[in-house]
């Protein structure tokens, strides 16, 4: 254990390494749009940028404690720290999608694990009242980061310089770095039976599995109806090699990863729930800007603002949780609290329209999926490792397979999101566009106040296109806006089959 004096430093170590992973994601996700736009990147290059950083990730993830085990928890650390930055400066200065691309691999190399990290640091030097104070400086740097992502890169694209959303992940890679430096002990885990070393062909298998699924998962927005088949051939040989992945590690005597010791109903079912957690986080945090900016027409910078203010809500949620759940473990009424929260959440914004307001009709929706956000998640994952915390081997091993799932799940919300985006799109266009024609009142009547609105502007032959081209651009809208609703319509039966099944369950009681 560390001396008392060091705590202090030691939950500002924990926080710092959680802060760089959800801030990086955070912003990174929300200025998409406008780094494409800096760098002249496709939604196709940025795909494979976020499935690259992803695949590398969960590679990094899968070894993060064969390497602590080897050269200590500082050193580990300082390494992963100062690859992050390096990262994150070639992020920064970059000019094109190759050197943007670069930049995302090194940044998973060195900051795939740091959220690892911080968990492990919390279960090796934190005891008793201390450890929980530990996973509540973690909780609350992660719901910090996803609130301040959105108003972060928002303030950083408004003053044209969207680099500075990466010199600020480096700089907090300096601040970690620093202070794991003095918080950290030097000497190496003393494992019982340590794991064999990862062996090359396997951890190939794992990381080209992993981002042949990301990739599949990526390009199904793009190349369903064309490469249909492709892709599925894709998915399918991704599967089999995951599984096949697990498999050896399930045989093998010393695994990398003790996926035998995992198989139980208590960490599978927490899995479950955190995997649909982040599903939800990934689909929503692709769908919510999509509906603010392009189909109501919000400024790009009153989104963030919004957004990251209804997000802040995490943090109040999460201190509330962690308040109430030493005296009253059960786990069952914070899960339908926030199954509840979702399904709220879901009903609000399925009722929309396009001339809503922002304060009144959104913010409520956004504090109630913050709710959700930060009762389900940190429940789910306490409860999933009770079985776990006196060995500390699996206990490891269970922390890095929830997140390398995180990634996973959040990958597969975001191609949930848009394909039943593009599905739900195209079925409202074709039903609306049935309307417009001749002899319908409604649209006779909004040609004729068009045309005579445009007919002094551009002249009586350019009025009627032009009359044509704005009734498509409103039609193209309003199916847009429909498939929105839709979405969230089923956000909000999720949220309701949440609150049935928890109380169907007999795992979490």
């Amino acid at each position: 254990m560390i001396p008392h004096s060091s705590h202090r430093l030691l939950y500002a170590t924990i926080a710092a390494l959680t802060a760089i992973e959800f801030l990086q994601l955070s912003m990174t996700a929300f200025a998409a749009a406008p780094i494409m736009g800096e760098l002249g990147m496709s939604p196709e290059d940025f795909s494979l940028a976020n499935a690259v950083y992803a695949s590398v990730a969960i590679l990094a993830i899968s070894m993060q404690r064969w390497f602590v085990e080897r050269i200590g928890g500082r050193r580990f650390i300082r390494c992963a720290t100062a690859i992050s930055i390096l990262g994150s400066v070639l992020c920064a200065t970059s000019d094109d999608f190759a050197a943007f691309l670069l930049g995302r691999i090194v940044m998973a190399i060195g900051g795939g694990a740091l959220f690892t990290s911080a968990r492990m640091i919390i279960h090796h030097l934190l005891a008793g009242p201390r450890q929980f104070a530990g996973i509540r400086a973690l909780g609350i740097s992660l719901a910090l980061s996803i609130a301040a992502g959105p108003w972060l890169a928002a303030e950083a694209v408004s003053a044209e310089s969207w680099s500075a959303i990466y010199w600020l992940v480096a700089g907090m890679g300096a601040f970690a770095f620093v202070l794991g430096s003095l918080t950290l002990p030097s000497l190496p885990l003393a494992a019982g039976t340590p794991p064999a070393a990862p062996r090359v062909g396997r951890q190939a298998l794992l990381v080209g599995s992993s981002f042949a699924l990301l990739y599949a998962l990526q390009r199904f927005y793009y190349d369903f109806f064309g490469d249909r088949a492709q892709l599925l051939l894709l998915l399918g040989a991704a599967v089999a090699g995951l599984a096949l992945f697990t498999w050896l590690q399930y045989r093998a005597a010393q695994p990398l990863l003790r996926v035998r010791t995992l198989l139980h109903a208590r960490y599978l079912a927490g899995m479950t729930i955190f995997t649909f957690g982040y599903l939800m986080l990934g689909a929503n945090n692709y769908v919510i800007p999509m509906m603010l900016q392009r189909t109501m027409g919000f400024a790009w910078t009153t989104v963030g603002h919004v957004e990251a203010l209804g997000l802040l809500a995490a943090v109040a949620t999460f201190m509330v949780v962690t308040h109430f759940l030493p005296r009253h473990p059960s786990p069952r009424k914070f899960l339908i609290v926030g199954f509840g929260a979702l399904a709220l959440f879901g009903l609000l914004l399925s009722r929309l329209n396009i001339g809503a307001d922002l304060p009144w009709h959104v913010l409520p929706a956004l504090l109630c999926y913050s709710v959700f956000l930060l009762s389900v998640l940190p429940v789910a994952a306490m409860q999933s490792f009770r079985q776990m915390e006196n060995d500390e081997s699996a206990f490891a091993n269970a922390q890095q397979l929830k997140n390398m799932l995180s990634q996973a799940g959040i990958a597969l919300g975001v191609t949930l999101a848009t394909l039943g985006q593009q599905w739900r799109t195209a079925v409202h266009y074709a039903a609306l566009d049935n309307r417009i024609e001749p002899g319908n009142p409604a649209f006779e009547a909004t040609v004729g106040h068009l045309r005579a609105a445009l007919a002094p502007l551009v002249g009586a032959d350019q009025a009627m296109p032009l009359a044509m081209t704005r009734i498509g651009y409103a039609l193209a809208r309003q199916a847009a806006m429909l498939a929105n609703l839709d979405h969230f319509a089923v956000i909000a039966v999720l949220g309701l089959l949440g609150i049935v099944m928890t109380l169907l369950q007999r795992v979490f009681r």
